[in-house]
């Protein structure tokens, strides 16, 4: 992964259009699904850079996703604390606190419940803050 510029780093918003846009493979259009579907079902949360890649916040971090070579990670930060009843997460399942899903090239996501999965996140962070 390329490590941003000094004007990416003056934006999270432009870092992770940046972030997406140089992934020109089957990755970069899934990235942007996740952040739209992220960005419509919890907008109050501030999308920010850390680690090198896309953190959705609101006074701690609630949700992350990162490309890898063969596949795709969401992480919801406090996963272990959120009720999954379509059974989206499928890594990290033995994390203290985070769980994760795991998206490769021939997956589907189920966007409606991967929403309910980012508000929940987002409501569980709010009663921490």
């Amino acid at each position: 992964m390329k490590k941003p510029s000094a004007s990416q780093k003056a934006s999270p918003s432009a870092a992770i259009t940046r972030f997406i846009a140089d992934l020109k493979d089957w990755r970069g259009p899934v990235l942007a699904n996740l952040r739209q579907l992220i960005g419509s079902a919890a907008p109050d949360l501030a999308e920010d850079w850390k680690w090198g890649t896309p953190v959705w916040t609101r006074g701690g971090n609630v949700v992350a996703i990162g490309a890898f070579k063969d596949h795709v990670k969401v992480n919801f930060f406090a996963g272990a604390a959120l009720k999954d009843p379509h059974g989206l997460f499928n890594a990290g399942l033995d994390a203290k606190a985070s769980r994760a899903i795991d998206i490769g090239p021939d997956d589907s996501l189920n966007a409606s419940a991967f929403q309910a999965l980012v508000r929940a996140a987002a409501a569980h962070q709010a009663l921490k803050t």
